[in-house]
């Protein structure tokens, strides 16, 4: 039988997740998940961001892969949750942490694009989805996650989910494939071809209650 349960795991997860369990935070990212996080900051991406730290699993793994030429840049509303992502892993000079709103961290960036965009949080997924693709580096990657159906999903939202994925599977310029593992999970790569939307549903129209 095929075992797809990570093997290599961040040093810090197992006190990031009793921390999780205190803070009554449950949207970490799962470690098949941060698995594959860790494995694509290992090929070298040199700008890596993402949005929605939580506690700091994301980081970790993201941290797990990287190179020391590496920079990442983690972005969350929550100061006290984003506190425990930074114990630990704020001596590490490749991450710097942001305690901002995403959508108006977005809608202010004036810098670099990334080589990774890792969306875990509502905005640069439900909102601001054009703002974050636009920050993808031509070859660029961007991954979302918590795709499949879940406990806890308020009316509606997997509605939501559907017109996003459409929204993202018609641009013209990204090539995209949808993964029914793990909590569900869309990786898109920035082709340089196309400028933008397709025929489907604009990526920033609303998308209902989320």
């Amino acid at each position: 039988m095929f075992d797809d349960t990570p093997q290599q795991l961040p040093a810090r997860l197992p006190e990031l997740r009793i921390a999780a369990r205190e803070a009554g935070f449950t949207m970490s990212c799962d470690e098949r998940t941060g698995s594959l996080l860790a494995v694509l900051a290992a090929g070298g991406p040199r700008r890596i961001l993402e949005l929605g730290t939580g506690v700091g699993e994301g980081t970790a793994w993201l941290l797990s892969g990287m190179d020391d030429a590496a920079e990442l840049v983690t972005v969350e509303l929550d100061g006290a949750l984003q506190a425990v992502a930074r114990t630990g892993s704020g001596a590490d000079d490749r991450v710097t942490f942001v305690t901002e709103d995403g959508g108006t961290w977005l809608e202010n960036y004036d810098g670099e694009p990334f080589d990774l965009v890792f969306a875990d949080t509502w905005p640069g997924k439900f909102t601001h989805l054009d703002i974050a693709l636009g920050l993808v580096a031509p070859g660029g990657t961007y991954l979302i996650d918590d795709l499949l159906p879940q406990p806890g999903w308020p009316e509606g939202h997997e509605a939501s989910v559907e017109r996003l994925l459409a929204a993202l599977t018609t641009r013209r310029d990204f090539r995209t494939v949808r993964l029914d593992w793990a909590s569900g999970l869309l990786l898109a790569v920035r082709t340089g071809t196309g400028t933008g939307p397709g025929t489907g549903p604009g990526p920033d129209r609303p998308t209902g209650t989320v």
